[in-house]
Order: structure tokens, then sequence, then C-alpha cells
């Protein structure tokens, strides 16, 4: 597990939560998590991450604030880390939103598992 890659989930439902750390964890993902966006930046801050999954409504600060705040980070490390957004909401903002805020990709919600692995094998490996 020394090599295995770490994705943090930032998701405030415990059912989302534990269904995607499951699926996560079978392709043999190290996962962390993240109930709102003060933990998100305290878990990036404390250890390598190398993908988060942000929901972009949870409490505290919201997915989009949280993934500005991540891109302005001055560890360039933290700062390039794939931020892939969920949101069952895509409506309210457009590709361009989540490009300006940082967002690295985007997933749907009902998340499609599938898409969820492939998505995050693209930019993690």
């Amino acid at each position: 597990m020394a090599d295995s890659k770490t994705i943090l989930i930032a998701e405030d439902s415990s059912v989302i939560l534990n269904l995607t750390k499951k699926i996560l964890e079978l392709q043999k993902y190290r996962i962390v998590s993240a109930k709102n966006g003060g933990e998100v930046i305290k878990q990036i801050e404390s250890q390598p991450i190398d993908c988060v999954l942000m929901d972009i409504n949870i409490p505290v600060k919201d997915g989009m604030e949280c993934t500005r705040e991540i891109r302005r980070n001055a560890d360039p490390r933290i700062a390039a880390i794939p931020i892939i957004a969920i949101t069952g909401n895509a409506n309210n903002y457009s590709m361009e939103q989540f490009r300006e805020a940082g967002v690295t990709d985007y997933l749907p919600k009902p998340l499609d598992f599938d898409a969820l692995v492939r998505v995050v094998k693209q930019y993690v490996g």
C-alpha cells in the first residue's frame, strides 16, 4: 500500500461518501475524507493528496471556494492537485465557471461509478 495514491473525498453525505470510498478502495486507492470545506483545506495541508473529489455543495466553504483556495496555495504541489467537481446541481454552474475556479473535471450526481473510476484513473493513474 506504500505506493498507493491518496484521494480526498469532500462530501457531506455519509451514504455517498461510503459508496465512493468502497469503489475507490477496490481500485487500491487510499481514501481520506472531509465533511466540509474547512476540513478539505486541513487535510490537503497535512498530507500528500493526489486528487480531490469535491462535492460543490459542502458546508462551511463550498466546493468552488475550496477549489479557488487550493489553486491559490503557495505550495505548487498543492496548487496543482487535480480537482474533480461532483454536483447534483450542475445547471447552477457553467463549465466556464468550473474552469475559472480551477476545477479539473466534473462528474454529475447521481454518480456513475464506472465514470468515477475512469476519471480518477485519468488524473491519478
